[in-house]
């Protein structure tokens, strides 16, 4: 595909910032399989201390991390809590089938979140002989609804609910949830045992992702990552880009929010067709449905405005530090004059 204009497809395209070069550059390291890599154990305190967790892991990416937590977490056969959209249910090539072999009984997450009267439901059809529930996984953000978020007075009652039932976090785009409800991440996971965060998302890290937890959980993650093929040796070059980005890049993903609620109005003038409320566009991710979301999405692809689809009839565009206002300008312009 040519470079497009504007390239809203996904917040996985951004690039490093110069400090992060600077740091990977600069960067002291050491073997990672012995634990002996100074940058990459900085990294893991910096984001257990963030999230409220005892230790952390750098994977090399978020699936793994999700994958990981799988494992640590079950055992073959065991049924898994998870809203139907998720991204380790449907967009994860059925990793958790042919990692963890598990299998995932499915609640409504259409806004996101979950209906806890149906999370009890399915809770209490275990004592109708049907297979132990040993983990509820979650998703905040969460992508495929358009980026909606969890409070953390849900994910509270959430545990009330699941009682002594482990609860993962995949917060591939915490921080977005962190930033659009004005709360430390760390108020996100106190109910949660395990978390996982993405750094090469709206944070611009090149590559790399965290999963935290208790250290008797990482330390069993740690032998999973291996088991995956993800035992990393000198990683701290990754491992200094991820400390910038913690430290530097998580104020800035408010401008990414601002400038999806822009696409989020232009769509939903264009689209009336479409019901989308611009009111549900909490963080950087604009998703919404059309029966020819195909058709606009490559409509606008010629107009030099790339974006995407989740789902037949789901179209998806996504801010990220590669646009800015006057691509934004661009793009809104690219929306006002389609012909579909």
């Amino acid at each position: 595909m040519t470079q497009p204009q504007v390239d809203l497809r996904s917040d996985t395209l951004t690039q490093p910032t110069q400090a992060m070069r600077e740091a990977m550059y600069e960067a002291v390291v050491g073997d990672d399989g012995y634990g002996e890599d100074p940058t990459v154990a900085k990294l893991e305190s910096l984001f257990a201390s963030l999230v409220g967790k005892e230790s952390a892991i750098f994977v090399p990416s978020g699936v793994m991390a999700n994958q990981m937590a799988m494992r640590v977490h079950t055992r073959p056969g065991d049924v898994v809590i998870a809203g139907r959209s998720q991204h380790v249910v449907g967009f994860e090539m059925g990793a958790s089938a042919a990692n963890a072999s598990v299998q995932f009984n499915f609640v409504d997450d259409t806004n996101g979140v979950f209906n806890l009267d149906e999370v009890a439901s399915v809770l209490d059809a275990q004592f109708d002989h049907q297979p132990t529930i040993n983990l509820v996984s979650l998703e905040n953000s969460h992508m495929a609804s358009g980026g909606r978020t969890w409070q953390p007075e849900q994910i509270a009652e959430l545990k009330k609910v699941v009682g002594s039932l482990p609860m993962h976090l995949d917060g591939a785009r915490l921080f977005n949830a962190a930033v659009a409800r004005e709360v430390k991440p760390s108020e996100f996971t106190t109910h949660v045992d395990t978390v996982m965060t993405c750094l090469s998302k709206g944070l611009c890290a090149p590559v790399g992702s965290m999963l935290a937890g208790s250290k008797e959980l990482m330390d069993r993650a740690r032998i999973e990552r291996k088991r995956l093929g993800g035992a990393m040796r000198q990683a701290g070059f990754l491992a200094a880009a991820g400390i910038v980005a913690l430290e530097t890049m998580v104020e800035r993903l408010a401008e990414d929010h601002a400038r999806a609620k822009v696409l989020a109005e232009a769509f939903a003038q264009k689209f009336p067709e479409s019901n989308y409320d611009p009111a549900i566009c909490e963080t950087n991710i604009v998703s919404f449905n059309h029966p020819q979301a195909r058709t606009i999405v490559t409509k606008l692809e010629e107009a030099g405005v790339a974006g995407g689809t989740v789902a037949p009839q789901r179209a998806r565009f996504v801010t990220s530090a590669l646009v800015d206002d006057a691509a934004i300008e661009k793009a809104v312009s690219a929306i006002k004059a389609l012909q579909i």
